[in-house]
């Protein structure tokens, strides 16, 4: 173990080095002997937990904001954990609560107190209550803070040593080259005592960046860190991290300094919690979204931010063809990482993922759909003044949907969510999702801010309504029916998120992938239709010899074996099938061994 925590140090005192240069080294390196077990953080984590796989087919994740359920005289976090304990029980293994701090903007991502839950949500003890019965998932939104935060008043004042803590440009300075995520200035005015300056605001003029090149705001953040998990965070995801490190002359997204900062946040967490899980938040092309796994030290999961519009547009085509081709040339993960797969969250359906993945009048034609079925389309500022599509903005329930039609639209949108929880990762469902919510245009209206249309909250007497045994609400029929999905996956070794995944070249508006357990105890194929039509598929084109495999269907339950077994199998319109083939247990077609791997079967 000892030896273990020098190699450790050895690797935090070179990404320091690399950082702020050799003269500071020492002082640096003895701060953070000061901040590791301040708290007493993996205090109680045996030596061996360092080396245990860190999640299996069990695990998937509820993204929640902590007041989306409410209640008269009740915190909205304990009503939450209540309509969790009610609801959903097992079928989530861990609860990601989107900022629950004091906040000016944002929903809660421009922070004024890094250190305070918003009274009006809880407290510490409720967060720590529901990491009992979930692993907790929280943001560190380390790239900016509130300006109404009291480092930004510090600043504004020119009080020490927060005066250093943000970025001042000269207004003159060519900026064009500064990748952008918004349309608003990335510049604002501020009157100090030492007369008006302009700091860097990349999301908006309530949000500021800090600056990583002063090492004292590194060390805020370590600080920050370990006290999330001092209060039982599980899972820290790295809010808008591609942005963090600036230098003129660049793009200021994705610097090698960003990646060793995340190094070093992910080394800090080795010697002092070896169980806690980093996960980047970067809205970007995949191949600079999957950069943050590093050489497996740097992130554990990277969001998959591909698949939503992927899927997306494999919905409203009925062609699989492009999600086809990215899932095939994805990299398998380097050990100890792994994908997080997700439809939807607080934010939109990002569209910069799809470059180099979708035809641009595909796209367009996207947009345009988003946009018929009530959607908005956030932009963000390109080098030569224009402005392009960031995000979509809808919920994901209403952008598989077909207008007039409720079954339809059940059926695609519970269609999706099974692909994307098929696939090879980590699930993530967004709690609007898990109710299939349609879009909240009132919301977005009375808010200004487009992205309030999906992030609907509701009170439980509402929920109970919707839910109840009477309501035609397609929250009554989607939310057992998914939660009864994920049950269902998390009983297969199959869906291991270490466990291989190949894409299966199918006939046209078929979509599948073959997944296998890390042991080889079980195998698996996904196969939906992409259709509002019944279409056939061979069994002879999952496997070479169909009739030695004893067959289960565990969406729908049917079981087939032996000469019984047909030659095709029908899916409905939008039916996801999974399909298990047990290869000992058809009398006659034994096979002795493990369950056959990926490269049993036909390509």
């Amino acid at each position: 173990m000892f030896v273990v925590e020098r190699r450790v140090y050895e690797r935090i005192r070179g990404r320091l080095r690399r950082l702020y240069g050799e003269d500071a080294l020492d002082a640096l390196m003895e701060r953070l002997q000061l901040i590791v077990g301040r708290y007493g953080v993996g205090a109680e984590c045996p030596p061996e937990a360092a080396g245990c796989a860190p999640w299996d087919q069990t695990d998937a994740v509820l993204i929640t904001y902590a007041d989306m359920v409410s209640a008269n005289h009740e915190a909205p976090l304990a009503t939450l954990r209540r309509f969790l304990a009610e609801q959903v029980g097992d079928a989530v293994s861990a609860v990601h609560v989107l900022p629950f701090f004091p906040y000016s903007s944002d929903d809660g991502f421009a922070v004024v107190d890094y250190r305070r839950v918003d009274a009006r949500l809880g407290n510490w003890v409720d967060l720590e209550a529901l990491a009992e019965d979930y692993r907790l998932m929280v943001d560190l939104v380390i790239n900016h803070v509130s300006s109404y935060s009291r480092w930004f008043n510090c600043y504004s004042s020119g009080m020490a040593p927060e005066r250093h803590y943000f970025i001042e440009v000269d207004p003159k300075t060519d900026l064009s080259g500064v990748v952008r995520p918004r349309t608003s200035a990335l510049l604002r005015p501020v009157q100090t005592p030492h007369g008006q300056r302009y700091v860097w605001a990349t999301f908006g003029h309530d949000q500021i960046d800090v600056d990583f090149s002063n090492p004292d705001v590194l060390f805020e953040y370590l600080d920050i860190l370990l006290f999330y998990v001092h209060h039982g965070a599980q899972i820290v995801r790295l809010d808008a991290i591609a942005y963090l490190w600036k230098q003129l002359g660049t793009a200021c997204i994705h610097l090698p300094q960003t990646h060793e900062v995340v190094k070093l946040l992910r080394d800090l967490l080795t010697l002092v919690a070896p169980t806690v899980l980093v996960i980047t938040e970067t809205n970007v092309p995949h191949a600079e979204n999957i950069s943050y796994f590093g050489e497996g030290d740097e992130a554990h999961m990277v969001y998959q931010f591909s698949l939503p519009p992927l899927l997306l547009h494999a919905m409203h085509s009925g062609n699989g063809r492009y999600l086809t081709e990215w899932i095939a040339k994805l990299a398998p993960p380097k050990p100890g990482c792994t994908y997080f797969n997700f439809t939807a969250s607080h934010d939109g359906i990002g569209v910069r993922p799809l470059e180099g993945l979708l035809p641009q009048p595909q796209l367009e034609a996207l947009v345009t759909a988003m946009e018929e079925r009530g959607g908005l389309v956030s932009r963000r500022s390109n080098p030569d003044g224009s402005a392009t599509p960031y995000e979509l903005n809808i919920t994901y329930f209403d952008a598989v949907g077909i207008p007039g039609d409720l079954e339809l639209s059940i059926q695609r949108f519970l269609c999706a969510q099974t692909i994307a929880m098929s696939l090879q990762g980590v699930p993530g469902i967004y709690f609007n999702s898990l109710l299939g919510a349609s879009n909240n245009l009132r919301g977005a209206e009375q808010s200004g801010r487009a992205r309030t249309i999906n992030r609907q909250k509701w009170a439980v007497p509402e929920l109970d309504a919707m839910l109840g045994d009477d309501s035609a609400h397609q929250a009554r029929r989607i939310l057992p029916e998914y939660l009864r999905r994920l049950r269902i996956r998390r009983a297969q070794p199959a869906f291991h998120p270490d466990g291989p995944q190949r894409a299966l070249e199918l006939p046209a508006g078929l979509f599948g992938v073959h997944r296998v357990a890390p042991d080889q105890s079980q195998t698996l194929w996904m196969v939906a239709n992409l259709t509002g039509a019944p279409l056939q598929l061979a069994f002879g084109r999952l496997v070479r010899r169909p009739r030695e495999l004893r067959w289960r269907e565990l969406i729908g339950g049917w079981r087939q074996s032996g000469e019984q077994l047909p030659s095709r199998f029908e899916l409905e319109p939008y039916q996801v099938a999974w399909l298990v083939g047990d290869s000992a247990a058809v009398p006659g077609h034994a096979v002795p061994g493990q369950a056959p791997g990926l490269d049993a079967y036909p390509r």
